[in-house]
């Protein structure tokens, strides 16, 4: 057991799978970075803004030009979106 004060630790592959399958992150982006994020996506012109969805583990989920849809295909995918910047 754990006491309050003790600060928990996690390995590099806890790490890596924290919020796995229950966690997505949403992000805004130029065409410029989603190009190499979304593989097979046609070229983007790099000053587009779209909104990016990723699973927690970086995996890419979908793109959308409204913040709204984007979140509802976090919810859609059973996933409870969180915004980075």
């Amino acid at each position: 057991m754990t006491s309050r004060n003790e600060i928990p630790t996690f390995s590099e592959n806890d790490l890596a799978h924290l919020g796995e399958g229950t966690v997505a992150y949403l992000r805004e982006m130029g065409g410029e970075e989603l190009n190499g994020k979304f593989p097979g996506l046609p070229e983007i012109a790099p000053n587009t803004r779209l909104w990016a969805l990723f699973a927690a583990n970086g995996q890419p989920i979908l793109i959308s030009d409204a913040k709204d849809r984007a979140i509802a295909g976090a919810f859609e995918n059973d996933l409870t979106p969180v915004s980075i910047h």
